[in-house]
């Protein structure tokens, strides 16, 4: 619309206040949300699936999995509430669901308790995670999307996603420091208190996101009567083209997300044998670059294109996947952190401070909470949700051989790459 007239850009203060509201809420959610993937084969497979033998940690990584199925369902739910009743309405409610399900996670008996009670309430509850943190990605993006300045929307958007590595680093500290402390007793109750913290956080994040305004976009959609009736159907109908592309693109970036950060715990166990506080350091290590490096790569994409630095992530992570297996082989401290680091803050972060801007960008304001939350969750069962048991899979049958994982790794990039080719280029778009 050449002739539509410009926005005037909102108050300095009222950007900077929902762009700290949404990255602190995202780095709550996301701490309860990589606190339960850490506990998996260190808690859950022993008290929840006691009797499985070598299967625990399987059975243990589907419940983890339960969680990325249920991503898509809450991005339906509350993509539809944020384009309905508005982004903080749906922020506001993924954060109390996240944190209930979290610090009922704490209370849960083990299977010694209750029996096979226990892993199915676990699994309930690990659902109604997926839930909170499908819908919450798109409520958080756009809070600061759309209160962005065009020209500088790629950096804005992308701090929200510097959240998910301050959730990493705080869920790893949580649990690191419960072990130290507890000792012998870490598995009979101190894994249970970094799951109690999260009420404390729960009630921190609230508090700053109950105090943010509505996005001044979706405010003038309201204003003139344009909010979508059915934003669900009307996304799929107008832009299943682009759902399925951001899917396919996503792929590379989810999966090889947890299996850097999450699986590494199980690659040591099953192969490497250097002990986990070695990993957790290259982890938390890679987390602190990564927070500086999302919002420098948000940076670089409204300099240059978003469409590019996408493109290059995907080249990477395709080049890196073989040589980051050899540099973990090597069993040396030195050579793990900076295979970690390299993989999590250039090869996931490219990707990642691009996408908060590169998705919600394709799609109008009316619909572009439920588009951006069925785009960015719509791969995630494909990706993240089975990759650990994908790679655990492929190290049993190869007998751990890194190659396989590598080669997973270097098939998902291709794909995304492929994907990132076909969409539209978004950072000189007017998305008012």
């Amino acid at each position: 619309m050449p002739n539509a007239p410009v926005q005037s850009p909102p108050p300095r203060r009222l950007l900077i206040e929902a762009v700290i509201a949404s990255t602190i809420g995202t780095t709550i959610e996301w701490y309860d949300f990589f606190l339960y993937g850490i506990a998996v084969d260190i808690v859950f497979s022993k008290l929840y699936f006691p009797h499985a033998g070598s299967a625990a940690t399987i059975l243990a990584y589907c419940t983890f999995t339960i969680g990325f199925l249920a991503r898509p369902i809450g991005g339906v739910i509350f993509g539809y509430m944020g384009d309905r009743l508005g982004r903080k309405s749906a922020l506001v409610t993924t954060l109390l669901l996240m944190g209930i399900s979290t610090v009922l996670i704490g209370f849960l008996p083990t299977y010694a308790e209750i029996g096979i009670a226990a892993p199915i309430l676990l699994t309930l509850l690990r659902f109604l995670q997926g839930l909170g943190v499908g819908g919450e990605w798109s409520g958080a993006v756009l809070l600061a999307l759309e209160y962005g300045p065009t020209g500088r929307r790629g950096f804005v958007a992308s701090w929200p996603q510097a959240g998910v590595p301050l959730g990493l680093l705080a869920a790893n500290g949580a649990m690191a420091l419960c072990q130290h402390l507890t000792g012998d007793d870490f598995l009979v109750w101190g894994w249970r208190i970094p799951f109690y913290l999260s009420g404390l956080l729960i009630v921190v994040g609230l508090l700053i996101r109950l105090r943010i305004t509505e996005t001044p976009l979706f405010l003038a959609v309201q204003e003139k009567k344009e909010v979508a009736e059915a934003p669900v159907t009307d996304t799929i109908r107008q832009h299943w083209r682009d759902l399925l592309l951001i899917a396919g693109m996503r792929i590379t970036e989810n999966a090889s997300f947890y299996l850097f950060v999450i699986w590494i715990a199980t690659y040591d166990n099953r192969v490497l044998h250097v002990g986990l506080p070695v990993m957790m350091l290259a982890v938390n290590v890679a987390a602190v670059c990564e927070f500086f490096t999302i919002p420098l790569f948000g940076m670089l994409s409204d300099r240059f294109s978003r469409r590019s630095i996408y493109i290059t992530g995907c080249l990477f992570l395709f080049l890196f996947a073989l040589p980051y297996y050899a540099l973990l082989n090597t069993g040396q401290t030195g050579w793990i952190i900076f295979a970690t680091v390299l993989g999590v803050s250039v090869g996931h972060a490219m990707l990642y401070g691009v996408q908060a801007s590169l998705i919600p960008e394709l799609f109008g304001t009316r619909l572009r909470c439920t588009g951006a939350s069925i785009g960015y969750q719509l791969a995630v069962p494909i990706s993240g949700g089975i990759a650990p048991l994908i790679a655990t899979t492929l190290i049993d049958v190869y007998k751990d051989q890194y190659w396989p994982v590598a080669a997973y790794i270097m098939i998902n990039s291709a794909i995304s790459l492929t994907c990132v080719l076909m969409l539209a280029e978004t950072s000189r778009k007017d998305i008012s």
